[in-house]
């Protein structure tokens, strides 16, 4: 009876056959086509060998271990025809794939030679898990390339190119299974081994796929910086670790009695400088120049800038604080770490805002006449310090500020403009690797630093309306306790006129206690809302009608005389008493100054299922529409002159409102005015807040 793995790769190696006569009848005017046909052909070839080991144990391993990899970098080559048959993007450089080919025929070199060596000699030059590692290294690369490509694809091209990235990073990320199980348990597994021909061949029929819908689709992908940085990143890690196992090995050989503890720290010495070798940012800023000057035209990856930018300042609220975060963009443009930023204040001057990774000096203020801004605002120049150093001629005999020169280690000074205006100065340290600066780099700082100046400015006008807001606030609430205190310094002054004349007139005497009393009780309320401003937690249930009728009693003393009409029965609405009686009573108090003596003021109440409508209603002067339309309810506008604050009846609406209740207001200029309030009954569970049926709950428990 057959085995598994003979059944397996014999149904690999006959659709891969079917696949490279599909292609060769068909496909093969382009690079992709013919790469598939070579990969394909080399795939049977491969699975008929494993096959043929299966049945008479023939041919020897090292040449089934060849055609393996002859497999793995034909299937390698397919990636490689995918990005030159790419119809739009950027052309890929040649250095770009002479250094990857390069690294891939010095790994396919190093498996081959060692093997073909132990093939005729019998010496065993690397030992199965080195073999192990090249055959992981070879996975990896296939991986990479494979998602490397696929993220650099143009978004609505990848659909030309899914199946065969599918297929191709099965194929490898099955290899990597395969051999890192085996790596970390010394065995291969039988299991993966056996299914490895059935899942080559599930993976078969992308590849038909792929050719079809390519002839619909053109291959759309460029090759990016990233690309090229995590390749040549991940192909010397591969180098590194193999010459490791390498030299481990004979170590481990020739070592004698000390070979098994000698291996042991030399990997673990070589694998620790790996480490702190990969993690150092100068390294990598180094090779990563090193891909932008020799694989590239042009030293930057925009969009890929513009993205780490936008990403950057997407929130202006988060740490680290904003000078900080722009410090480190136009720094990280020329690999360096360091800086200081230097933001324009109210007098003009430059104050030092955010330093990274500096010491700042004792003075760090650079005054709005200094030569330094004086020639910034000129000239949008970016000045190179060691330049500066050398020939001071060039920028004319410069003055540098000393806020500037008494930080170390000082390189380049950016100025950043907000529209024509020098907006703020920023300084950047020493970079971390030898950085060449030529046009390239000075037009990308110079747009850069102009949009910095723009969220930095932004954040700045937002901490400005914030300021503003708050004293705002404060302007606010002294407005309506002045506007308070105004009336109660009116009547108090009134019962002060009035004494002499009526000093021995009991009722006068009366009148004046009661008087005294309410304004001291009212001040209190005063001070007692401006420890608490949030009222809320005080709203009871309060009588209206009785409220009115009270008000129209106290206002009677002034012609003409407030007349209410309701129900002598109660109706209860929820709100705070005071509060409530300063807005009613100003609205009375305004009815009463804008109608003669012969006029008439009504207060009116009316109720339904849900709500109590109250009316207060003159015969005065009257509103134009326009009045009442743009000035009315606005804070400080008011048709008394200079003896009116202009805030009563903002004050009576926001409070209205804040009780969810409406304020209409009719007039007509010669016939008088109608101030109409809709409030919410109490009883009404529909119109309370929850805050409102929180209170009514208590109450009622």
């Amino acid at each position: 009876m057959l085995e598994f793995g003979v059944v397996s790769h014999l149904a690999a190696a006959i659709v891969y056959a079917l696949l490279a006569g599909f292609t060769f009848r068909r496909y093969l005017r382009r690079s992709i086509d013919r790469a598939v046909f070579i990969a394909a052909s080399l795939t049977v070839l491969w699975a008929v060998f494993i096959v043929f080991q299966g049945l008479w144990g023939w041919p020897d391993f090292a040449i089934r271990y060849l055609a393996e990899l002859a497999r793995d970098a034909a299937w390698i080559l397919v990636l490689f025809a995918l990005i030159r048959d790419s119809r739009q993007g950027v052309p890929i450089p040649q250095s770009v794939k002479w250094l990857v080919l390069g690294a891939l025929a010095l790994l396919m070199a190093m498996l081959i030679a060692t093997t073909l060596i132990q093939y005729f000699t019998s010496a065993s030059l690397l030992s199965s898990r080195a073999a192990l590692f090249g055959q992981l290294a070879l996975s990896l690369l296939g991986i990479s390339m494979v998602e490397q490509i696929w993220r650099n694809a143009a978004y609505y091209g990848r659909s030309s190119i899914r199946y065969i990235c599918i297929g191709v990073a099965g194929i490898f990320i099955y290899e990597f299974l395969l051999y890192a199980d085996a790596l970390l348990f010394n065995r291969l597994s039988v299991g993966l081994w056996d299914a490895r021909g059935a899942v080559n061949a599930l993976l078969a029929p992308l590849f038909s796929i792929n050719l079809i819908n390519a002839r619909r689709q053109p291959v759309q992908l460029q090759l990016s910086r990233s690309f090229v940085f995590h390749m040549g990143t991940f192909i010397l890690a591969g180098i590194y670790l193999l010459l490791i196992a390498a030299g481990g090995y004979y170590i481990r050989a020739f070592g004698g009695s000390w070979g098994q503890g000698l291996h042991v720290v030399f990997i673990a010495t070589f694998v620790l400088l790996f480490v702190l070798v990969m993690s150092s940012r100068r390294f990598r800023a180094r090779l990563m120049m090193f891909v932008s000057q020799n694989f590239f035209d042009y030293k930057y990856d925009y969009r890929d800038e513009w993205l780490k930018m936008t990403e950057t300042f997407s929130n202006l609220n988060e740490d680290p604080p904003l000078p900080e975060r722009a410090i480190r963009t136009l720094a990280g443009l020329v690999e360096s770490n360091t800086g200081a930023l230097w933001l324009r204040n109210e007098n003009g001057n430059y104050g030092l805002h955010a330093t990274l990774g500096l010491a700042a000096p004792k003075h760090t203020l650079i005054d709005a006449d200094a030569d330094l801004v004086c020639f910034l605002r000129e000239r949008e120049w970016i000045l190179d310090l060691r330049e500066y150093q050398s020939d001071p001629v060039r920028y004319n005999l410069l003055e540098i500020p000393d806020a500037v020169l008494e930080f170390e280690d000082s390189w380049l000074i950016i100025p950043l403009y907000l529209g024509r205006e020098l907006y703020g100065i920023a300084l950047i340290g020493s970079p971390c690797t030898r950085v060449d600066l030529n046009w390239e780099n000075f037009d990308l700082i110079r747009v850069v630093g102009r949009q910095l100046s723009n969220f930095l400015a932004q954040a700045d006008a937002q901490n400005r309306l914030s300021r503003a807001m708050q004293f705002e606030a404060v302007s606010k609430a002294s407005a309506f306790m002045v506007h308070d205190l105004k009336t109660l310094i009116a009547q108090l002054s009134l019962m002060v006129r009035n004494a002499p004349r009526h000093r021995d007139n009991p009722a006068f005497i009366d009148d004046m206690i009661r008087t005294t009393d309410h304004a001291v009780s009212k001040m209190s309320r005063l001070v007692d809302h401006v420890r608490r401003p949030e009222s809320s937690d005080l709203d009871t249930d309060l009588d209206l009608a009785e409220l009115c009728r009270k008000l129209c009693e106290e206002h009677s003393r002034q012609e003409p005389a407030p007349q209410f009409h309701g129900s002598d029965s109660s109706i209860y609405v929820r709100a705070e008493p005071q509060q409530l009686e300063s807005v009613l009573s100003h609205l009375i108090q305004n009815a009463q100054d804008a109608t003669p003596r012969t006029g008439d003021v009504s207060v009116t109440l009316k109720t339904s299922a849900e709500y109590v409508v109250l009316f207060v209603q003159d015969t005065g002067s009257g509103m134009s529409e326009a009045f009442i339309r743009d000035s009315l309810f606005k804070p400080f506008e008011s048709t008394k002159g200079l003896t009116g604050m202009g805030i009563g009846a903002y004050q009576a609406l926001e409070y209205v409102r804040q009780i969810n209740g409406t304020m209409d207001v009719t007039s007509e200029q010669g016939l008088g005015s109608c101030f109409t309030i809709r409030l919410p009954l109490a009883h009404s569970s529909e119109d309370k807040t929850p805050g409102e049926s929180k209170v009514a709950a208590q109450e009622e428990t």
